[in-house]
């Protein structure tokens, strides 16, 4: 397993072949390509938008106002904590398979078991206002989709620890605001319940952004 960038075989830029670049270049001359800019993409763009249904909607029982934007948010943090622990996962996976790896694995089994309860604290959450921890909303079909690309990061096997947790990081960093527009939503619907359990799991959140931050920075300047 790779443990670092390193300077190696990278042909991806011209310099790499300085004789083969000219000859493109020449190629693109002769072709006389139409010239256009980004005004065409952005009005196609802006037709799609135009004519495009939601990305989804509330389930039943309908919710409307903020009560209903908690129940959409809900649904996101339900889905991103989700995707948090399955992160830690494969984090760890990838630090065991490393065996210079320094991250000890007792702290991001704590974290990851964390992220679990926090998905199982949302999923209560919701079913304490009446919802369905198990139907997605729109919120949540939009955080699934960020969270893929952080996935793809820690699952590729040619990833080094530092460029997962570089991924892990933009998770936490993620998941630190969502916590706390999570819990101002929260206090406008008036459930202090809930509001001191988004605190407590907000701080250990902070935590979980602040331990990531170090070790992304250590991996980062290693350099025996």
């Amino acid at each position: 397993m790779q443990l670092k960038t390193e300077v190696g075989m990278n042909h991806s830029g011209m310099q790499a072949a300085p004789d083969g670049g000219e000859q493109m270049l020449e190629n693109v001359k002769l072709a006389k390509p139409k010239r256009g800019d980004e005004r065409d993409l952005a009005r196609i763009r802006t037709e799609y938008a135009r004519q495009a249904d939601p990305v989804g909607t509330l389930p039943e029982p309908k919710q409307s106002g903020m009560r209903g934007v908690l129940m959409d948010k809900l649904g996101a943090r339900l889905a991103f904590e989700r995707a948090g622990t399955r992160l830690y996962d494969a984090l760890i996976a990838k630090c065991q398979a490393d065996r210079a790896s320094r991250l000890p694995l007792k702290d991001l089994q704590h974290i990851r078991d964390e992220e679990a309860t926090h998905f199982a604290l949302i999923g209560a959450a919701i079913q304490s206002l009446g919802g369905d921890p198990t139907a997605q909303t729109p919120e949540a079909d939009v955080s699934g989709v960020e969270g893929m690309g952080l996935m793809q990061v820690l699952t590729d096997p040619k990833t080094t620890v530092a460029q997962a947790l570089h991924a892990i990081l933009v998770a936490e960093m993620t998941d630190n605001a969502a916590w706390e527009e999570l819990i101002e939503l929260t206090t406008q619907a008036g459930n202090d319940d809930l509001v001191a359990r988004f605190i407590k799991a907000h701080e250990e959140e902070i935590e979980h952004l602040e331990k990531v931050r170090g070790w992304y920075r250590s991996a980062t300047l290693a350099h025996d």
